[in-house]
């Protein structure tokens, strides 16, 4: 193989898609996780209790739950240019709804209809990189795009937490405001990105012939090997046992990593009398870790040609973070363990991701990605919930800590002594990652 024909088309792909996706992620995540800052004065605004607060903050969850497979379905379909504009522009308005609540009945509607418009943008652009990333690319890449996530919560805990300071502005609320504020920029890039992605390699107006040409029969005969052993339909894939394990192993990680996601401004708060914006600053040091991880975690993924025990090791930093936490709730060793937990949960994220294309391809691919992240997510509903019911019932954020802590320790299990998915790749494909 030409290495030099490989790096040049690459480096091309990597600049023309990533900086754009992971733009994406960090707006769509910022609009998604903003109801955390928005908790510490929203909740005493329209009367939540710390529960109901966590179960209308995880209907979003069940809205993408339905829809996101149908979602992910259409994107193969149509092409992923229309379909990722029409999600963001429409999570975007929805977004920007949420300062129109006036009750908790109210606010969990929204945040359904959310997670409706939502769904499908993240196993969209997992499923879009496929199309364009060579197998020895994908944690890397999957690692490089989610590192917006941490990068959100990073960047949007100050900017969250100082738009909650412009209370009376217009005659809103400081968090009325912070909704409008941060959904605007993600419906203007969702009218952007109708005339910014291409929907396939053979389309590429920006590598040349001879790189296009590359990069569509390597990605071809890739799918070959994998479509030699087995090909899934869409229906073979949503009950096949390796795509339901990696469901369950990705349930343990979303409940346990949202569970302190939307918590976090909260329990750092109870750390002592700090204002709103402090509170901002101290949020970005879990996810400043996470983000590190989850970028150096997805080199050494790639590297190492391996998937399954990297992500082993990623539940198991998260298992021991939140059991740190809990242990020390009230201390400043509670954000040492936060953090430690944070670059488990990030960490692991590359190496998950670039398992299913290990054996799915096409629409059993689209529809198996769809299937995994849209149960996992449905953590998000459980995980909130839990902690503010535990709240509730114990004064502490202590117990809600200890139970994320242990669907860590499952999700680790399920990996260690399931999740074994061969490569089937034939070796003369398998060369090390273009620099």
């Amino acid at each position: 193989m030409d290495r030099t024909l490989e790096r040049s088309t690459m480096r091309k792909v990597y600049l023309r898609l990533l900086p754009f996706a992971v733009l994406s992620y960090v707006l769509a995540y910022i609009d998604r996780i903003n109801v955390s800052f928005a908790g510490l004065t929203m909740r005493g605004d329209i009367g939540m209790s710390a529960g109901t607060f966590g179960f209308a903050v995880g209907m979003f969850y069940w809205g993408y739950f339905i829809f996101e497979v149908p979602s992910n379905v259409i994107l193969e379909k149509i092409g992923a240019r229309i379909w990722i504009a029409r999600i963001m522009i429409t999570w975007g308005i929805l977004a920007g709804c949420t300062a129109a609540v006036t009750n908790s009945t109210s606010f969990a509607i929204v945040r359904f209809l959310l997670g409706v418009a939502e769904a499908g943008f993240f196993p969209g652009i997992i499923l879009y990189f496929t199309y364009w990333f060579p197998s020895h690319h994908h944690a890397r890449i999957v690692s490089g795009f989610l590192v917006g996530l941490p990068v959100a919560v990073a960047i949007g805990a100050p900017i969250s937490t100082g738009l909650l300071g412009l209370d009376g502005l217009f005659g809103l609320r400081g968090w009325q405001v912070m909704y409008i504020a941060e959904a605007i920029p993600t419906v203007a890039i969702g009218v952007l990105t109708f005339f910014v992605l291409t929907d396939r390699p053979e389309q590429a107006k920006f590598l040349t012939a001879e790189e296009r040409n590359w990069l569509v029969t390597r990605i071809a005969a890739e799918r070959r090997a994998t479509e030699a052993v087995r090909t899934f339909t869409l229906w073979q894939a949503l009950y096949n046992p390796k795509v339901l394990l990696l469901a369950l192993n990705y349930v343990g990680i979303v409940t346990a990593s949202l569970g302190m996601l939307i918590f976090i401004p909260q329990m750092i708060k109870s750390l002592g009398n700090y204002s709103n914006m402090t509170v901002g600053w101290l949020t970005m040091i879990p996810y400043i870790c996470g983000g590190i991880a989850m970028v150096v975690w997805g080199r050494i993924s790639d590297r190492m040609n391996e998937r399954r025990w990297n992500l082993f090791i990623g539940c198991v930093f998260s298992t021991v973070g939140l059991v740190i936490a809990g242990m020390t709730m009230g201390t400043w060793w509670a954000l040492v363990g936060m953090s430690i937990a944070a670059m488990g949960f990030y960490g692991s994220k590359g190496p998950f991701f670039a398992m299913p294309p290990m054996f799915l391809s096409g629409p059993g691919l689209a529809a198996g990605i769809a299937w995994i992240n849209s149960i996992g997510n449905l953590g998000g509903f459980f995980g909130p919930w839990y902690v503010g019911i535990m709240k509730d019932m114990t004064g502490s954020y202590a117990g809600g800590l200890y139970g994320l802590a242990l669907l860590g320790l499952i999700a680790a299990i399920v990996c260690a002594l399931f999740l074994h998915i061969p490569n089937r790749l034939p070796a003369s494909t398998m060369v090390a990652p273009a620099e």
